[in-house]
Order: C-alpha cells, then sequence, then structure tokens
C-alpha cells in the first residue's frame, strides 16, 4: 500500500486513519496484535519499533524475552470491519544486539525471505508461484468444555442432513447429505453470501480469489482458492484471509473451523499446495516429452518433497487433529508418492494442466493449522534439495502410481511408504530429518528443536486425556 512511511504517515493524516493495528505472527501461527494511534505515527517507528514480550509467542525463554516488532510498510491494508478507521500493518520480529537491532532469525515471516534468497542464490529459479486451496467448515454453533468429569463438544450446521428431522421450528427442508455438498448451488450451499462477501473483500486486500465453491462435507464444509504468489507474500495472504474470514463470519455470527478433521465421518480440511518455480520469466515445470508433462527439475523437486515428506508433516500438519485427517477413504493422502489427477497420492500432478504457464503439482497432505510461512518454507526447502540433488521420484521407488492406492490391499499397501500416523511419530521424523533445512540458514536448528518440544507437548496433553468414545467402549469391561 506504501512505499515509506513518509507515504503512510501523509495518507494518514489525509484520509484521518485513526488507529494502525501492527499484526505479529507467533510460533503456532496465530497472529497477535498491538495498535497504537495514529498520532503516534512517526519515522522513527521504522527505527526504534516497539517492544513486547517475545516469551508469549513461543520464541524466547522468560530471561531472554525482549524483543521489537517494525512494521513492513508495504504490507499495510484497511481494515473495513473496524468501526474507527484502521490500517493493518505486518510486523517483522527484530532482536537486540548490543546497541543495535537485527533481524530475529526464527521469525517466521524472516524464514520465508530466507527461503527465497536461497532459492535466487542457488540459482534454481528467480520466482516461485505458491497457490493453496484453504477448506474449511462454515458452522453455526460450536460449544466445548473438558474438565476433570465433563468432556463434551457440539457442532451444529444449519445445512447438515442431521437437522432435517428437526421440527422444533418452521423447517423448510434445504438440509445437505452426507458428503454430498461438492460444489452445491443455492440454497443448499447456506454459506454461499458469506464466501462471496469474503472474496469481494479479500479483493481489496491485495488476495485475489481464484474461486470459492461449496466442498464434500455435508455440514458447511468449502473451499477458497486464491491465485499464486511468493513463499513470504502467500504467507501473508494465507493470515489475511484467515483473519478476514474469522471477522466476517464473527458479524454474522458464524464460526469458521480450519481444524482438518471436526467431524469423524467427513471428509477432512485440507490445504493443498499448489506449486510452480519460473526462471527469467519463463515456467521451468513444463516438458512436453517428460511424465505429466513436466520437466527433470519438477521431477526432482517432487522427489525432495517426496524424500522428506514425513518430516514435513511435523510442520505441515502439526496438530494432534491433523492425523485424524490423514487416513484412507476420506481424500486425503496418506501414500508417499505421487501420479496425475491421483488424489489418494501424497502428490498429485493436475490433469487439466496441458500448459507450460499452467503445468504445475500439488502436495495434498499439509492443513491450515500450520503457521503458512514455516509451512511453504519448508515444502521448499524439500523441493530444493530435491532439484540441488537432483533426487529422481521413480528411481527413488515413489510412483508413478497410477492407480487408485486406496483399493490395494493390505499386503500390497504395506509395501509402500505412509505418512507419520500421529503427530509424535511426526515429530520423531523431524528429528531425524531436518538437515536439509538448515541449507543457507534458512531455519535453524533452535527454531526446529522449539517446534518439536511444542508439537510433543501437544501430543501428550491430548493423549493423557480420556475420550468420551473410551467409555463407550471400556467402562463396563
Amino acid at each position: 500500500m506504501f512505499k515509506n512511511i513518509k507515504e503512510m504517515i501523509n495518507y494518514c493524516d489525509k484520509e484521518e486513519v485513526e488507529i494502525i493495528d501492527l499484526k505479529v505472527i507467533d510460533m503456532r501461527g496465530k497472529w497477535h496484535r498491538l495498535s497504537i494511534t495514529s498520532q503516534k505515527l512517526s519515522s522513527d517507528l521504522m527505527i526504534k519499533g516497539i517492544g513486547f514480550d517475545g516469551s508469549s509467542y513461543g520464541f524466547l525463554t522468560v530471561d531472554k524475552s525482549d524483543m521489537v516488532m517494525i512494521p513492513d510498510i508495504t504490507t499495510c491494508y484497511i481494515d473495513s470491519s473496524k468501526v474507527h478507521k484502521t490500517i493493518v500493518v505486518i510486523a517483522n520480529i527484530y532482536v537486540i544486539d548490543g546497541n543495535k537491532l537485527r533481524r530475529f532469525e526464527d521469525d517466521p515471516r524472516y524464514i520465508a525471505e530466507k527461503a527465497e534468497t536461497y532459492m535466487i542464490d542457488k540459482d534454481i529459479a528467480d520466482t516461485c508461484l505458491l497457490g493453496p486451496e484453504f477448506e474449511f467448515f462454515v458452522l453455526d454453533h460450536v460449544s466445548y468444555k473438558n474438565t476433570n468429569q465433563h468432556m463434551e463438544v457440539k457442532l451444529d450446521s444449519a445445512q447438515a442432513n442431521w437437522n432435517s428431522s428437526d421440527d422444533s421450528y418452521k423447517n423448510i427442508g434445504f438440509t445437505v447429505p452426507h458428503h454430498g455438498g461438492y460444489h452445491l448451488d443455492s440454497p443448499f450451499d447456506a454459506s454461499y453470501e458469506f464466501r462471496t462477501e469474503v472474496a469481494i473483500e479479500a479483493e481489496k486486500i491485495n488476495i485475489p480469489i481464484k474461486y470459492h465453491h461449496s466442498e464434500n462435507g455435508g455440514p458447511g464444509q468449502v473451499e477458497i482458492e486464491v491465485n499464486f504468489s511468493g513463499i513470504k507474500d502467500m504467507g501473508d495472504r494465507t493470515m489475511k484471509l484467515k483473519n478476514l474470514l474469522n471477522l466476517t463470519a464473527f458479524k454474522l455470527r458464524k464460526s469458521v473451523t480450519f481444524m482438518p478433521k471436526p467431524f469423524v465421518d467427513e471428509c477432512g480440511n485440507g490445504m493443498h499446495v499448489h506449486i510452480q518455480l519460473k526462471k527469467n520469466n519463463e515456467y521451468i515445470m513444463y516438458d512436453e516429452k517428460g511424465y505429466s508433462g513436466l520437466s527433470k527439475l519438477a521431477h526432482y523437486a517432487i522427489g525432495g518433497i517426496l524424500k522428506h515428506a514425513k518430516a514435513i508433516s511435523a510442520i505441515a500438519n502439526p496438530s494432534t487433529n491433523s492425523y485424524k485427517r490423514l487416513v484412507p477413504g476420506f481424500e486425503a493422502p496418506v501414500t508417499i508418492g505421487y501420479a496425475t489427477a491421483n488424489r489418494s497420492a501424497v502428490i498429485r500432478i493436475p490433469g487439466y494442466t496441458i500448459t507450460a504457464d499452467e503445468k504445475r503439482f500439488e502436495l495434498r497432505s499439509p492443513d491450515a493449522t500450520a503457521n503458512p510461512y514455516l509451512a511453504y518454507s519448508a515444502i521448499m526447502m524439500a523441493a530444493f534439495d530435491g532439484i540441488l540433488n537432483k533426487i529422481d521420484p521413480v528411481k527413488a521407488g515413489y510412483g508413478p502410481y497410477d492407480i487408485n492406492l486406496f483399493d490395494l490391499s493390505e499386503k500390497e499397501q504395506a509395501k509402500l511408504d505412509s505418512l507419520p500416523t500421529s503427530l509424535y511419530e511426526a515429530s520423531n521424523e523431524l528429528e531425524k530429518d531436518y538437515k536439509f533445512l538448515l541449507a543457507g540458514g534458512v531455519f535453524t536448528e533452535n527454531i526446529i528443536k522449539n517446534h518439536i518440544k511444542r508439537i510433543r507437548e501437544d501430543f501428550l496433553k491430548v493423549n493423557k486425556m480420556p475420550h468420551p468414545i473410551e467409555f463407550e467402549m471400556y467402562y463396563s469391561l
């Protein structure tokens, strides 16, 4: 929105902006906010920044927790949901080094920057383009309680099939069958107006929307896909879109969840990531003679991602709930392999991409509980490792699998390599395989160890909790 702080100050004076919201991401991938009045906006802000407690963001220990946020002026946008005219700006994290400030090396946004720099320095490509598909549920009710003697969750959606028999009000019967939501039209698609409002507002804040539609999950599952962009910029767009979705849902008294598996017998929420690379303004992943029209470089990128797929899952699928989605039978990939137009493989090459500017592949395993900057960076560092080391996915035994992998017998499936089945298993895989992330100083051992520690704590917290279904299964034995 602005090129420098002076432009921002002049705009705020002219347009009578009242509040500046600085957004900073934490380790988990959640935005935190610090707000200042426009009167406090000055050139000094870009030099001195604003201090905050980094330990509360999950970055540093309490004894070394002083950090500084400095806004990235290029990320500014107007938040139309606020009563008082507000500009949102994403901030970078700095640490105090003697009498100077320097970028905090474990700031997720900085890691994304370093990944893009590494790609250029290694002459792999000069542009990385990512296109995530965001799947989520739009619900009308959510309540939950977890105490020592009460464990409960209740979800509801007006369009869900279980409401077809509700006669406590004037029910007009427009409910969606189990697994029956894909591309439904109104009036069955109950969240259409909500999504349309989000899409229009997203375009206003520089998030170009490719399309949106109803998804398979009957009780309100939907998808929004955004146009391609770089690693850091797509991280920004992801955070902005999730924030916009939550704000709009709150206004309309609806609830949005990106939980990978909120319903046991419905399809889960993924964040499929489409990947393209360009160099010298040319698309470099196309080869008419290559398998499915992909170049050798593209195949090497696939090889790298599949080689490190288990480790990546600890970053791209960082919740215990993630592994309730990654099970056979619900379009979620579990087999570490690739193929054309095959949704049962971890990597799918869309069959409808036939020209150089369209040719790409799609990583289907990630979900949106991930910190987007870390997830996109980890995925691409694995791809870069594959390109630099010429990891051939065919020779490595990753396919191509041009069959429905879910239809294989248990014996045949046992021969295939699979993604981790739990968050703890994923943490072990990352602990064994993270050196590719350290290349070029993109990730640090510190952030990887902290991440492993945190997700193991999450696993152990959930694992020790009795589950209601355990009472059904074991209470009276």
